[in-house]
């Protein structure tokens, strides 16, 4: 996919429609729930008594109060049902819910208007799981990354413009209100019709029996989840980014009022700035990934929210003015630029972080099982948005201000990302292969989707460096056990590497034959449980540029678990610092530059049958060319 194909999808029936009926319920949520946040902000005396910092956090806890109580049986209904209809009858829902509020609105009736906050959070609970099951569904494996990016970038500019929109309705003279009342009421109208366009979805599991008990189906649904543990810890990931941007976005309203002095254009403008990153993280996930499920940007995007995070409480802390100021008041003043800045990047990470788990989940998740692994996920994420406004509120009671409450939050994200990526370390891994392959070396792949999606296979490749593992896993979209020289396996820093990704140490039968058979084992093993096996089958890396001969290693391998080889060859490391070549290696690396071309080239599978060393390494050769 290119960058303009991602936004193509928009045009097809099979996309188009469902992104803009989730597009407007993001919207509609969000023009509600922010003329609400704003008149009880600005405006409170009129309608409440209450502290308007604990309503900031109290009503967007209501909201995703309905994700807690019936996200399990939302997860199995969008299973058991076809999901076009599902939409339907929820857009109808909303048409209702948006009833209710106005009514509230007209009648000035808070409690009225907070009864329609939770109508709406059940609104967002019902159509979550069809939202993110139905994706997976109607979209090739090449294309998730980037419909999920066009979906992301749809939700946050719908919830910037929704944000934007109720800011400034509700506070329109004379008829502010009424806008928001009936505006939000033809929203929902607006979206029932374009679902009416979302084409038929099966349901995966049409015999499944509902459980109409959210407790036990709640424990069971986690349960189920937990046993994929990268998916139940991407789900985790996924829940601790909404506890972040929960505990940021709650405070914008009275950060922007007495922090910054702001009247509620300024709040207008740090939502704008920080959806506006969301998006263009989002987007920008399927350029940086390659067009394929890339959970190295996940590490990426956690190291952004925490140094913006905490870089954000610094620039509050420089910002000085005390007059009340609108948007060109407060963009001239000292440090201004920085707060915005922070906010942008802190959206634009959040992005890099948020894109790469959804895809995961989807495709890693059983397929029957999808809408209740996202139904799981969203009572993940309400159990972590409801921690989060608790979060916020014990701190700001014990004294925090709210610069020093995105403080704490920025330092929290790190050692929560410590400890997921400490439990996963694929996502670190394949953060540390991106980190190559976009700055030491630009990697092009040649045929790289021959790399199969699903199943066992064994992968053989030419042995130039010491870094050819890590280039090999970033170019593939699933991980890899690597099979390599025990002593390579043991080079210091790389050694953490190779045993965090699984790697099998393997040594001839002169060197230790207890080591060698144990690795043959561990391949059959790995092959069986249908995981993919990469194997260097010279044995040793070259010291000339030219092949070795390939050793007898892989047949029997394949003798002992038949299935498909695929040939690879890499072009461009040799001489580069990583590799053996002789002479200084300081010196040929500054000849070669500081980034250094490389190409890794897939070959077209082969049969267990006519794989033989000898065959092999013709096709690698073949494949190789004149470039080492």
């Amino acid at each position: 996919m290119s960058q303009s194909s991602q936004f193509s999808l928009l045009r097809q029936r099979r996309f188009g429609p469902f992104f803009w009926t989730q597009f407007l319920g993001a919207f509609n949520d969000n023009v509600f729930k922010t003329a609400l946040l704003t008149i009880l902000t600005y405006d409170a005396l009129n309608w409440t008594s209450l502290d308007p910092g604990l309503l900031n956090n109290l009503i967007p806890g209501l909201f995703i109060l309905p994700f807690v109580l019936f996200s399990a049986t939302a997860g199995q209904l969008a299973d058991k049902f076809e999901k076009s209809t599902l939409a339907r009858y929820v857009k109808i829902l909303e048409i209702a819910i948006m009833a209710i509020a106005a009514f509230g609105w007209m009648m000035h009736s808070l409690w009225l208007l907070v009864a329609a906050v939770v109508g709406m959070g059940l609104h967002s609970t019902l159509f979550g799981p069809v939202k993110y099951a139905y994706l997976p569904q109607h979209l090739k494996p090449e294309e998730l990354v980037g419909g999920n990016g066009v979906i992301e970038m749809g939700t946050f500019v719908g919830i910037l413009l929704g944000e934007v929109l109720g800011a400034v309705l509700v506070v329109y003279k004379p008829w502010g209100i009424e806008l928001v009342a009936f505006g939000t009421i033809a929203i929902a109208v607006l979206g029932w019709q374009f679902s009416r366009g979302i084409p038929h979805s099966p349901a995966p599991e049409p015999n499944l029996a509902i459980n109409w008990n959210p407790v036990t189906e709640t424990v069971r649904n986690i349960a189920f989840t937990r046993q994929n543990r990268p998916v139940f810890l991407s789900v985790l990931g996924n829940s601790w980014f909404w506890f972040y941007g929960a505990v940021i976005l709650a405070q914008f309203p009275v950060y922007a009022k007495d922090y910054l002095h702001g009247d509620h254009s300024v709040f207008v403008l740090l939502l704008t700035v920080f959806s506006l990153g969301i998006g263009a993280g989002s987007l920008l996930c399927e350029r940086l990934s390659g067009h394929k499920v890339e959970i190295g940007l996940v590490p990426f995007g956690s190291i952004g929210l925490s140094v913006f995070g905490f870089d954000l409480y610094l620039a509050s802390l420089s910002y000085t003015n005390t007059a009340l100021v609108d948007i060109a008041g407060f963009v001239s003043q000292q440090g201004s630029v920085r707060i915005l800045f922070d906010c942008i990047m802190i959206g634009v990470f959040g992005g890099f972080y948020i894109v790469p788990l959804f895809a995961l989940i989807q495709t890693r998740c059983d397929r029957k099982h999808v809408s209740r692994t996202i139904a799981g996920m969203n009572i993940m994420n309400a159990l972590f948005m409801v921690v989060a406004a608790l979060f916020a509120m014990v701190l700001l009671n014990a004294g925090f201000s709210i610069p020093q409450l995105f403080m704490a939050t920025a330092l929290l994200n790190a050692v929560v990302a410590i400890y997921i990526f400490s439990l996963v370390p694929e996502f670190l891994m394949r953060f540390l292969a991106w980190l190559l392959i976009h700055t030491v070396h630009r990697v092009h792949t040649v045929d790289a989707d021959r790399i199969p999606d699903e199943g066992a296979a064994v992968l053989v490749c030419n042995h130039v460096s010491y870094v050819d593992a890590i280039v090999i896993m970033a170019a593939s979209p699933r991980p890899i056990r690597f099979v390599m020289d025990h002593r390579i396996f043991k080079v210091p820093i790389l050694s953490w590497i190779f045993r965090t990704a699984r790697a099998i140490p393997i040594a001839s039968a002169k060197e230790d034959p207890w080591l060698m058979e144990k690795a043959f084992v561990d391949i059959a093993q790995a092959l069986h449980e249908g995981e993919l096996v990469c194997i260097f089958p010279e044995g040793k890396l070259t010291s000339t540029g030219e092949m070795n001969e390939f050793k007898g290693g892989i047949r029997k391998i394949i003798d002992r678990t038949p299935v498909p080889v695929i040939p690879m060859a890499l072009r461009g490391l040799w001489g580069s610092l990583l590799t053996r070549s002789p002479g200084n290696p300081f010196e040929r690396s500054f000849r070669r530059g500081p980034f250094s071309r490389l190409s890794l080239v897939v070959g077209q599978p082969m049969e267990p049958a006519v794989a033989t060393p000898e065959s092999l390494y013709q096709q690698v050769l073949n494949l190789r060319g004149d470039w080492r």
